[in-house]
């Protein structure tokens, strides 16, 4: 093929899959349009998962009737003149592609008053047409997206369904009204109020509307001491919410950067967090946390990406220790919690709590379902338990030699046979409780559980609307006998949000389950405890890991021993 110019149509199609990957980068790229125009309040539509429809209203500057045309032009922006306009952009938005992308993918229809203005006026773009008219608007702006990617049919087959689309849609509201907690942010999908904040500047509030008020209330406010004064001509400045290790999740998609408000993602702000946090959080669990640095804009680079999502940073080790130190001076300024005596939730006295597992499954030998059964392997000799070392680990003797077994390995693999089977059977034992566990839940995690209720249901959640995003808990699998509910609920949500092993979600429900359920590290054990946990190990289809593939014993053969000792 000899060297061409792309037609133009096809070059604006390129562009908009940089800027346009899916419907939340379309009302990401909007929501910062309405910032940047000093809106107060914002308001986010969706249907279809965002595919059908996307309506964003704002009360902002709107756009001067002789510019309007203008807006659907690529490179179009009213951001940036000049070169040093871009080495120092204060703006969400700068690069005059937003707009200009999402018409060249969608039918986009807007409805603008400026403040200056007698009159609103209303353009409709299709096929490259501007329908220009009158049209009767208090000041701000409103766009509509109609049939997103209607001319672009490949990039339809890369969605995911309608309510993980919605879900990513929340997120991206979300984590504005974060960054805007006083601009007041609503959002809609398919007719139902998914957020709404009150736009009076508490990040506090913006947080319990998407988390609860309960973790909101228990969030630290990041305190910075002031020292000797930096090497550098500045220091960036660090403010937000930190949670403290007691609501710590089981990911990292819950810590929040902004940087000069706009929402990042760097790698290097969640290093500086998890350094922060070190000796104070268990292995495989993540801060919660919503941050705000403030620098000069010449410190950093925005023009990284087309989306806008990553940043450079001038200084990265006075940024990261900066961080990192706020994030500990926080965590040692917190006051010391009481010691208050735990009261479980109450449950039904129909189901006694056995020490490890419920009584029905001590004396029933382990059923394997199916799908275990066909990656069975060869099992485990029988093992005489000898004791426990570092309250962890169980010491046994067998045919081979001696066997160090992981406890809390050992019976997440036990429980996770034992709920798979009880799934298979369609028989999942549930435990009831007197009174009713509550739970707030964010707009992501109310999505995931609209789509994920049936799964579920299945495993044993029952789990009931209770107005607004407040939901009942009245049971759960009998084997969380001993957990924290609230958290096992929100964990098994965020994993069922990733996307991750779709194909098997009955798996990773079962892998939640297991892994809250079973004895953990430090835990002692009676005798009588180890020798019933290492009896059903022997009888599981895949002793030898954990559902999570990490191993659960370390052998020490007979030769291995003679030959430490000298004997061979």
């Amino acid at each position: 093929m000899p060297i061409h110019l792309l037609h133009p149509d096809l070059v604006a199609k390129i562009a908009a899959g940089e800027v346009v990957g899916r419907p939340a980068s379309a009302v990401k790229e909007l929501v910062e349009n309405s910032l940047d125009a000093g809106a107060r309040q914002i308001s986010v539509e969706v249907q279809g998962g965002g595919v059908g429809l996307i309506r964003v209203s704002d009360d902002g500057a709107g756009i001067p009737p002789e510019e309007a045309e203008l807006i659907f032009q690529r490179h179009a922006t009213s951001k940036i003149a000049s070169l040093a306009d871009l080495e120092g952009i204060a703006t969400l938005g700068f690069r005059g592609e937003a707009l200009a992308s999402i018409a060249a993918v969608a039918e986009v229809e807007i409805v603008t008053c400026a403040a200056e203005a007698d009159k609103g006026l209303s353009l409709h773009w299709k096929d490259g047409v501007v329908e220009r008219v009158p049209s009767g608007r208090s000041r701000g702006t409103t766009v509509t997206v109609r049939h997103l990617f209607r001319s672009f049919p490949a990039r339809l087959k890369f969605l995911k369904s309608e309510a993980s689309e919605r879900s990513q849609v929340a997120n991206v509201v979300s984590h504005y009204a974060l960054s805007f907690p006083e601009v007041r942010f609503s959002l809609m999908a398919e007719g139902r109020r998914l957020m709404s904040t009150s736009g009076n500047g508490s990040l506090r509030d913006v947080l319990a509307e998407n988390y609860g008020s309960e973790t909101a209330r228990e969030m630290l406010e990041v305190r910075v001491e002031k020292g000797a004064a930096e090497p550098a001509a500045f220091v960036p400045r660090v403010t937000g919410l930190l949670g403290p290790p007691s609501v710590a999740r089981s990911n990292r998609s819950h810590m929040s950067f902004f940087v000069n408000r706009r929402w990042v993602q760097s790698r290097l702000l969640s290093r500086a967090v998890e350094e922060g946090y070190q000796g104070s959080l268990q292995v495989g669990r993540y801060p919660l946390s919503v941050l705000n640095i403030a620098l000069p804009p010449s410190e950093l680079d925005v023009n990284v990406h087309p989306a806008k999502t990553e940043v450079k940073f001038r200084n990265d080790s006075l940024l990261f220790g900066t961080v990192m130190k706020a994030v500990r001076q926080t965590l040692l300024s917190r006051p010391v919690p009481e010691m208050t005596a735990a009261r479980p939730a109450p449950v039904a006295p129909s189901l006694p709590a056995p020490s490890l597992w419920p009584e029905s499954e001590i004396s029933r030998p382990t059923v394997v379902s199916p799908p275990v059964a066909e990656k069975a392997r060869p099992g485990l000799p029988i093992l005489r338990v000898l004791g426990q070392a570092s309250a962890t680990y169980i010491i046994a003797e067998g045919p081979g030699g001696l066997y160090l077994i992981d406890q809390h390995a050992a019976h997440e693999r036990v429980l996770f046979e034992n709920i798979l089977a009880q799934h298979s059977r369609q028989q999942v034992e549930k435990q009831g409780f007197l009174e009713p566990v509550t739970l707030e839940l964010s707009p992501q995690e109310e999505e995931t559980l609209r789509s994920s209720g049936a799964a579920l249901a299945a495993f044993g959640f029952e789990i009931e609307p209770f107005g607004g995003r407040g939901f009942i808990l009245r049971a759960v699998p009998a084997m969380l006998q001993k957990a924290d509910f609230q958290s096992v609920v929100r964990e098994i949500l965020s994993s069922l949000a990733e996307g991750k092993d779709a194909s098997h979600p009955g798996e990773k429900l079962a892998i939640s389950i297991a892994c809250h359920s079973a004895v953990r590290a430090g835990q002692m054990l009676s005798m009588t405890e180890m020798q019933e946990l290492i009896g059903h190990l022997e009888k599981s289809a895949m002793p030898r890991t954990c559902p999570h593939g990490r191993p659960t014993m370390v052998h020490l053969s007979s030769s291995q021993l003679e030959k430490e000792f000298g004997r061979t």
